[in-house]
C-alpha cells in the first residue's frame, strides 16, 4: 500500500510545481512597472497582489500536505479492522457499485488512478469520513449529503 501514499505525494509535488510557477506570474504581474496604478480606479496590481498572495497560501498548503504524508505511517489492517486513518475502503451502494476511498491525514478530495480503479481520498474530519470511522466490513452506512441521502456497505478495509 505504499504505492498509494508515493502517488498522492508525486501528484501533490505536481500540484506545487504548478502553483510555484503561478505564484511567480502573478508576482511578477503585482511588481512589473506597467501594473502601476494610474489613478484609484486602476487596480490590477492589487487583483496580482491578491492573486499572489492566495497562490502563496496554497503553495503553503501542499508543502504541508506533502511533509505530512512524507512522515505518515500507515497502520495495518487485519479482517476484523476498523476503519481508521490510512485505511483503504472499499464501499458498495445498493446497485453494488463500487468506490475505493482512502482515509488520508490532507489532501481531500484527491483522486488517484491505481491498478484498483480510481481512489478518491478523504479526510477524517469531511462528513463522509466521519460517518466511516469506526465502522467494519459488514457495516452499512446511511449518509446524507445536502438533502440527498445515500447508503452503502463496507465491502473491504486495506
Amino acid at each position: 500500500m505504499h504505492y498509494l501514499v508515493c502517488a498522492i505525494i508525486e501528484h501533490l509535488q505536481r500540484e506545487l510545481s504548478t502553483a510555484v510557477a503561478a505564484g511567480k506570474q502573478a508576482h511578477d504581474s503585482a511588481t512589473h512597472a506597467e501594473n502601476i496604478a494610474d489613478n484609484k480606479y486602476d487596480t490590477l496590481a492589487v487583483e496580482a497582489a491578491y492573486l499572489a498572495h492566495g497562490q502563496s497560501m496554497r503553495i503553503a498548503e501542499l508543502q504541508q500536505s506533502i511533509a505530512v504524508y512524507q512522515h505518515f505511517q500507515r497502520p495495518l489492517f487485519n479482517a476484523d479492522a476498523t476503519i481508521q486513518l490510512g485505511a483503504l475502503i472499499c464501499i458498495a451502494d445498493d446497485q453494488q457499485q463500487q468506490r475505493r476511498l482512502f482515509i488520508g491525514p490532507a489532501a481531500g478530495g484527491l483522486g488517484i488512478d491505481s491498478e484498483l480503479g480510481r481512489i478518491q481520498v478523504i479526510t477524517p474530519a469531511t462528513p463522509l469520513g466521519q460517518v466511516l470511522m469506526g465502522k467494519c466490513v459488514g457495516d452499512d452506512v446511511v449518509w446524507q449529503i445536502n438533502q440527498r441521502r445515500e447508503s452503502f456497505s463496507v465491502v473491504a478495509i486495506e
